[in-house]
């Protein structure tokens, strides 16, 4: 298995580096450092020397991918991207354009951004599969057709619909929580039930119908079959056999999800005003702060590979038949 995992680690080193490349190269596009420089100075008639000062002080007077002027290997490494890309391979963020530590802001706002996505796996998972092995049972009938006809619906609508209709039902005409906010230690609670109910509302659609169609897939299966002719009941069959071997493409969604839990939800997180890593992301891209745009890209990135490799070592953990090489 050792192997493995290093087999697969040096497989993502190129991968990673495409993902910087390719990011680098989109920001770059859009904004040149001119551009990063009077949006930080807050001044569109800003002086040409203050826009060369602020490029000096922030490593942007540089090529963006080599450098004719330097000889050598100095061609690549007085450059832009070799600069600001290479210190990401080692969790190095540096400061963002505006001055700040960005291994600081990812470590203080990952624990609201978790205070979230973690209520909200459990619950979503807990609901999801129930109510889907509910349908399974009382498949062929009205609940059947009713539930999908639901499902297909909730699927439809936007999620900008449930983040506003539970604001308005739940915060403005219940006044039961705060429609949008945070606070520090237990005070975050009534901040946090909003927002977690209206994500496992807006999951259930398609999470529900997912799960549906795997245990559709299980349950006229040659074992559940022979289970049925053993005298089992289906309650039985259901959660003892069709669910336990459900179970593979169940934890090929979640556990290559659980790192990226850590990344925030950025539509969430500004609407309710989470200073999670999500709503992290989208202030950053509004101010056009590359150094934090990146950092997350490259971060989102290590993540969503080891939940791929995470969930190739759950299969052997779920099914012995899985051997990993």
């Amino acid at each position: 298995m050792m192997a493995y995992i290093l087999r697969r680690v040096a497989y993502a080193l190129p991968i990673l580096i495409g993902v910087n490349i390719l990011t680098f190269a989109l920001f770059f596009v859009v904004n040149s450092p001119d551009d990063m420089a009077r949006m930080q100075l807050g001044d569109k008639r800003v002086t040409q020397e203050a826009i060369d000062t602020w490029k000096a002080e922030h490593g942007y007077d540089q090529p963006l991918f080599v450098n004719p002027a330097a000889e050598g290997l100095g061609a690549l490494t007085q450059t832009i991207f070799f600069q600001k890309s290479l210190k990401l391979f080692a969790f190095d963020f540096g400061s963002s354009d505006s001055g700040r530590n960005i291994g600081n802001d990812i470590s203080q706002r990952m624990w609201p951004s978790l205070a979230i996505a973690v209520p909200v796996l459990l619950t979503g998972l807990a609901i999801n599969i129930s109510y889907a092995l509910m349908i399974v049972f009382f498949r062929a009938t009205y609940i059947d057709f009713g539930s999908v006809v639901l499902l297909v619906a909730m699927m439809s609508i936007s999620s900008l619909f449930y983040i506003i209709g539970g604001q308005f039902l739940i915060g403005k005409l219940l006044h039961l929580v705060p429609i949008s906010g945070y606070d520090t230690g237990f005070e975050a609670l009534k901040f946090l039930i909003l927002p977690v109910i209206v994500s496992v509302i807006a999951s259930i659609g398609s999470g529900t119908r997912l799960y549906r169609t795997f245990f559709l897939e299980e349950i006229n299966r040659d074992y559940v079959r022979t289970a049925r002719a053993k005298g089992l009941a289906e309650r039985v069959v259901l959660f003892r056999h069709v669910l336990r071997n459900a179970l593979i493409p169940i934890l090929t969604g979640v556990v290559a999800v659980l790192p990226l839990l850590f990344m925030g939800a950025l539509i969430t997180e500004s609407f309710f005003g989470i200073p999670g890593l999500g709503s992290y992301t989208i202030d950053a891209i509004s101010r056009q702060d590359f150094a934090i745009v990146r950092a997350m890209v490259f971060l989102g990135s290590v993540l969503y590979i080891l939940g791929l490799i995470l969930t190739d070592i759950s299969y052997t953990l779920v099914d012995p038949r899985v051997r990993l090489s």
